[in-house]
């Protein structure tokens, strides 16, 4: 019995990382569904929400009005989220400029300013830009060309990040982020990417549906435009420019958050999950979210089990030795940096050791009832 879980357990983490990858990549041969793109110019309406961002605020429209995008197509509507600083003064020194200010009062969060904003946007598409992210500038014209596909229903563009400085999480994130769009190419042309960044997403208008509060909106929004039968893709010529987290701690806090929404998205969204309606993505959807964001349980009934077995020999003492020399690298990478050393593949496995503990302590969350609704900006 021990056996049968050491060995699922393994299986289970090389299925969502590899095997599901793998085998996304076959199919996706067998069938493919490449998007019919075409230069287009639709009307579009950029929102972003913004609480307390002086400091990003007046780069991030100035980047956005910058783009290579015909002027009188283009509305910028700044959401700010309650805030307390001089974010709503720097928005309205652009009001000449086809850029406009809405405030939520009191402070709701980023979901709630999004569903604020809908009712007000002119553009045919919506495009969601976060308050410090910074567009190249044909980003908006690769991001639309998708939408000359009738199927396509919402388009993800690709995060690099701004300042890879050799910062352990953002080096280990950089390599994680790699790995994520290669995976949602490989979605793409098989069917639709489960996933997406948040920062440089655009939707039709006409399917936007308002969310609750508590939902995160990058990741119930595209659920809801597959579930009306429209395509989620990828688009890696539309780059968005991001910085990293710097230090551990922020990212870790950025992830429990991020993946107590997610556990939340995919209960709320839980009907995508079943065979009756589209197989595929459901597959998909459990491969790559659910397992995905229950891959700590498998890490440690493998590292139990593991345990249990090491009287049984030379076999399982070696993976048992992997195991505690992989999260003894993954631990001791802030002694190594303090000291001048940097190992790509013990940042990695930090990395990977962050993401599956923010999932786990989210899970507690969210088995206990919790909920997140305020949105915390992201910190460079």
């Amino acid at each position: 019995m021990i056996q049968a879980v050491f060995f699922l357990s393994i299986a289970l983490v090389l299925y969502v990382y590899l095997g599901y990858p793998l085998a996304a990549l076959v199919l996706s041969r067998l069938r493919p569904r490449p998007v019919r793109k075409q230069e287009i110019e639709p009307s579009v309406s950029i929102l972003i929400a913004a609480y307390n961002e002086e400091s990003s605020i007046g780069a991030t429209i100035e980047n956005k009005l910058n783009l290579d995008y015909p002027e009188d197509k283009l509305e910028i509507i700044v959401i700010s989220d309650g805030s307390t600083d001089n974010t709503d003064e720097i928005v309205r020194q652009y009001a000449d400029q086809n850029v406009r200010l809405l405030r939520q009062e009191p402070r709701a969060g980023k979901t709630s300013a999004l569903n604020l904003a809908i009712n007000e946007v002119r553009g045919d598409i919506v495009v969601f830009s976060d308050a410090n992210s910074l567009y190249a500038p044909q980003a908006l014209r690769r991001l639309l060309s998708n939408f000359a596909d009738p199927q396509v229903g919402y388009v993800t563009g690709k995060m690099v990040y701004a300042n890879p400085d050799g910062s352990l999480v953002g080096d280990g994130c950089s390599s994680y982020m790699k790995y994520e769009n290669a995976l949602r190419a490989i979605e793409t042309q098989l069917c639709s990417v489960v996933g997406v960044d948040g920062g440089i997403d655009a939707v039709r208008r006409e399917l936007y549906r308002p969310m609750r509060a508590d939902q995160l909106p990058d990741f119930v929004l595209p659920l809801s435009v597959v579930e009306q039968g429209y395509r989620v893709v990828y688009e890696p010529e539309a780059l968005l420019w991001e910085s990293v987290l710097k230090e551990p701690a922020d990212e870790y806090r950025m992830r429990v958050r991020v993946s107590l929404r997610a556990f939340w998205a995919l209960w709320d969204m839980r009907k995508l999950l079943g065979l009756q309606g589209n197989p595929l993505f459901a597959w998909q959807l459990w491969s790559h979210k659910v397992l995905r964001y229950l891959c700590f349980v498998f890490l440690t009934t493998m590292l139990i089990s593991n345990t249990l077995l090491l009287q049984q020999g030379g076999f399982y003492s070696l993976l048992f030795l992997v195991q505690l020399l992989g999260y003894a690298g993954a631990l001791a990478m802030p002694l190594l940096e303090a000291r001048g050393y940097q190992f790509s593949l013990l940042n990695f496995a930090r990395y990977f050791l962050l993401l599956n503990l923010a999932a786990a302590h989210a899970f507690g969350k969210f088995a206990l009832g919790k909920k997140q609704v305020l949105w915390t900006p992201r910190k460079g």
